[in-house]
């Protein structure tokens, strides 16, 4: 497969890529919600789609990379009562909304740095795109596929099917909708159960409200990912990216918005990676086992035995396809923590390798091989974990030179130019591996644990001593004492 194939989650097949307007291409992907911290499984769409953006621009595309930032409170859809997430966060932890979201915001932007992920080329907020999102609140009513109703207003989902396909993206029959949600509560403002809000009035408890022609209120949550693509991609564009578990209703409602508005669909490629479990379990709080980044990297949460590096977990969700679902274990991270090692260590050891060989023979054969299929692989729809399989049998290879058990006659020059370039091409450039030197690690480390000295001084500002004295005590057990210094700042030991 010497172009590059996509799976389109809208089509469900593998299709050629072709750039709308070659050599531009445009990305959006959903971003955080930072009404809290990022975790565990945050890390598998940013890593995904950081090795699209890089693939792309490896292959000469000047790549435009959109991903936002939600900062507006939001509310939980289809039948709960509206609840502005960020409002109720920061009464808990006792900081102005806006000082919360920024926490939150610095925090998740500094985990992409230690995931060594690009930065997009913008990252818009959803407060700073009110504008933009009333605007196009306005024009789907002036089109007539939206309401108004007690302040609120909301998109029109029966009316829409009747000319387009409201479920084509995730597969769902809008009359099964219909069936599934008629008993929830919370539906009186809409004229069906499925209608999904653009704009909500405010009650007089949410902070987070702007003028609008329709009174005080918020946007919707799927309102925003809408109008800042189309600001800053155009009508249409080449591809948006996100979880498996933003497929519906948030994209389908995207799709639905934009066609209106644009009249036509704003899209050619959706991509969506898979979710991860954590040892065979679904992530969620009744499980106790959502990870947030921190404690991912500081290792300070029940379920780990060990601190692990950020590029270790890179390495470890690249080794599985993006549509696959991802396993998180102990074992499994372990595991990566040693094989990331190899790859590295081999490639160190390729840099200093002397061979001699004058003819072809059939290891530098193989070599040929393994670069051919590195690029057929991440050709077909991004196939990281194949690519990496590739860079593993280049391992023995280079250390049987290196240790003597194959001759140095085995390969010419260039076959060995051949190996340096796969592992700069693949594993550094384009799957954006690192490794892990004591050095970076020691630095590593003394962020990390920057990162935990500043959780814990806010517990104790909010006198949730529960929660400061817990982070003490397990750093206490992972051998890492800390000590109130006397000018109110903190420092750290290592036993």
């Amino acid at each position: 497969m010497s172009e590059l194939h996509i799976y389109n989650s809208y089509t469900r097949q593998k299709e050629k890529f072709e750039a709308i307007s070659a050599p531009n291409v445009g990305l959006y992907v959903c971003g955080p919600t930072v009404s809290g911290e990022s975790h565990l499984g945050h890390a598998r769409p940013y890593i995904t789609f950081d090795v699209v953006f890089r693939y792309l621009m490896h292959l000469g595309y000047k790549v435009r990379y959109v991903r936002n930032i939600t900062d507006a409170g939001h509310f939980e859809e289809e039948g709960r009562e509206a609840r502005d997430k960020i409002l109720e966060t920061s009464q808990l932890e006792k900081l102005e909304p806006m000082e919360l979201v920024q926490k939150y915001t610095n925090l998740y932007k500094w985990a992409m740095k230690e995931f060594n992920i690009l930065e997009p080329s913008i990252e818009p907020t959803a407060t700073g795109h009110i504008v933009e999102q009333i605007d196009m609140i306005q024009k789907i009513i002036e089109k007539g596929y939206a309401y108004e109703s007690n302040g609120s207003v909301y998109f029109d989902v029966k009316k829409y099917n009747t000319n387009y396909d409201y479920g084509k993206l995730s597969g769902r029959v809008l009359e099964d909708l219909l069936e599934n949600t008629r008993d929830l509560s919370g539906q009186d403002e809409k004229k069906e159960s499925v209608d999904f809000a653009l704009w909500k009035k405010a009650p007089a408890e949410h902070i987070q409200r702007w003028n609008s022609p329709w009174g005080e209120g918020f946007p919707g949550w799927h309102i925003e990912c809408s109008a800042m693509s189309c600001k800053y991609l155009g009508k249409e564009f080449d591809i948006h990216g996100g979880g498996m578990d933003l497929l519906f209703p948030h994209h389908e409602s995207e799709i639905a918005q934009s066609t209106i508005v644009n009249e036509h669909n704003p899209v050619r490629y959706w991509m969506h990676n898979n979710m991860i479990t954590i040892e065979g379990k679904k992530m969620g709080k009744s499980y106790n086992n959502v990870i947030k980044l921190t404690e991912l990297f500081s290792g300070n949460h029940p379920i780990l035995e060990q601190a692990y590096h950020p590029m270790v977990v890179r390495f470890s969700i690249l080794q599985t396809h993006y549509r696959s679902t991802l396993d998180f274990s102990n074992t499994a991270l372990q595991a990566s923590e040693k094989g990331l090692k190899k790859l590295f260590d081999a490639y160190s050891n390729a840099l200093s390798l002397k061979v001699d060989g004058s003819a072809e023979t059939e290891t530098s054969k193989k070599v040929h091989v393994l670069a051919e299929n590195c690029a057929n692989d991440i050709n077909d729809d991004f196939n990281t974990a194949k690519v990496l399989a590739n860079l593993f049998e280049v391992v023995p290879i280079v250390n049987g030179i290196k240790g003597s058990q194959l001759s140095s006659s085995e390969l010419r020059e260039q076959d060995l130019k051949k190996i340096i370039e796969l592992f700069e091409v693949y594993a550094i450039k384009v799957l954006g591996l690192k490794s892990i030197s004591e050095d970076s690690s020691s630095s590593h480390m003394d962020e990390v644990m920057q990162v935990l000295i500043s959780l814990r001084k806010d517990a104790r500002t909010k006198k949730d001593f529960e929660t400061s004295d817990k982070i003490r005590d397990q750093l206490l057990k992972a051998g890492i004492q800390l000590k109130d210094e006397k000018d109110g700042s903190v420092s750290y030991s290592i036993d």
